[in-house]
């Protein structure tokens, strides 16, 4: 099965400068070969140098990975979809991911690519530092890491494979509905779980016609 697929049109050019341009395609392995080492590292340090017993790294690893759910929720929902006002801000918000829905199937603008990656990071890692402290946060981290991976590979594989399990073709169904039926609903990637919670499931056109036709 092959990662990549030959493109019938070029790229939506970001930049004129073809070195920041060339920064802007991302191979899918490269988070990957990225944030999985440190994961690791993180990981077997919890049990090799911090003794922290099991249990208590695998309950801090599914509170890493919640969270990271929920960060990918509010980040779609509220940094990616930002409703920005003025050129200089417009044009930022297509950077970051408006160029990903005028071109949803460009191969190489699946995955996040490293530097926005690391740019998130730092002041996530800070935020959990300064409430969890520098031990419990290194398998939170580390499993918090393993999560966005899923999301990246996730997104990745829905806009580029055709999945064949019931829950593979309800994850492509919900995005693909995010793309071209509801931008402004259907913020989950990785899972949907947060836009059941937060009632952004569907349209809020449909929504109100819904909720108006229930008044009357």
């Amino acid at each position: 099965m092959k990662l990549t697929k030959a493109r019938k049109k070029e790229s939506i050019r970001l930049f004129e400068n073809p070195v920041l341009e060339k920064t802007t395609h991302v191979h899918p392995l490269v988070p990957l070969c990225l944030w999985f080492p440190i994961a690791a590292v993180l990981i077997v340090r919890s049990f090799t140098v911090l003794h922290l017993a099991w249990t208590n790294v695998l309950f801090i690893g599914f509170v890493g990975f919640f969270v990271w759910t929920l960060t990918e929720y509010l980040l779609h929902r509220y940094f990616f979809h930002l409703k920005a006002s003025g050129p200089k801000a417009k044009w930022l918000v297509y950077l970051i991911h408006g160029h990903h829905h005028d071109d949803p199937e460009d191969s190489t603008r699946l995955v996040m690519p490293p530097t926005a990656g690391i740019i998130l990071a730092i002041p996530l890692l800070s935020v959990f530092i300064f409430i969890m402290g520098p031990i419990e946060v290194q398998p939170f981290f580390g499993f918090f890491l393993l999560a966005y991976l899923w999301y990246d590979y996730t997104h990745y594989a829905v806009h580029f494979f055709k999945p064949r399990t019931a829950w593979g073709k309800y994850v492509k169904q919900h995005h693909m509905q995010h793309h071209f039926m509801a931008d402004e609903a259907k913020w989950g990637v990785s899972s949907p779980f947060w836009d059941h919670v937060f009632q952004t499931n569907e349209p809020v056109t449909s929504r109100k016609k819904r909720n108006l036709e229930e008044a009357v």
